[in-house]
């Protein structure tokens, strides 16, 4: 099954990839898979800057009930929670690494997360590396590449259609209203 399959269609705007790529990468059942049994989500590049991107994701994953595991050298800690150097000092097991880095810096991260064991990577919206993304897929790991793991979370729990974004999902269940 590939875009356009199971409650959703293809939202194939504002991406470099072809439809191919598009298919192996922004899959809706790999990305529902992942949001679905992933728990813990190690952030590559969190900042601590309220304004910043992967703050806003952290901080959404955060109150989604996910355990966000910040990976910034830089830091001690962001968000409340303790951040670490490098994939490899995160002690506990991973199941996913979202990536908030360049994308030439993309095929290290993905390399620590075949050390680590790392179920899948995400590199977040703009961040393509096709290399980065083969080596994953070589070692046995889940792709997402060019998504925000935010937006396809709030798609697909039925929450993004209140901002009044189109989903593009069909369906006639009644998503619960968060006021």
């Amino acid at each position: 099954m590939g875009l356009g399959t199971s409650l959703s269609c293809d939202i194939s705007m504002n991406t470099n990839l072809s439809a191919e790529e598009r298919n192996n990468y922004q899959n809706t059942d790999t990305i529902r898979r992942l949001l679905n049994t992933s728990r813990n989500i190690a952030i590559v590049g969190l900042s601590d800057k309220k304004e910043r991107a992967s703050n806003f994701v952290g901080s959404y994953l955060l109150s989604e009930g996910y355990n966000v595991i910040p990976v910034n050298p830089l830091k001690q800690e962001i968000l409340g929670q303790r951040c670490y150097p490098d994939l490899k000092s995160i002690p506990v097991p991973v199941d996913l690494v979202d990536i908030f880095r360049r994308p030439d810096e993309c095929v290290n991260i993905v390399k620590e997360a075949i050390e680590i064991k790392a179920k899948a990577v995400w590199m977040q919206l703009g961040i393509v590396n096709r290399d980065a993304a083969q080596l994953a897929l070589d070692n046995g790991l889940m792709v997402v590449m060019d998504r925000c793991i935010k937006m396809e979370h709030g798609r697909f729990s039925g929450n993004l259609h209140w901002a009044g974004m189109n989903t593009e999902i069909i369906t006639a269940k009644k998503a619960s209203r968060f006021i």
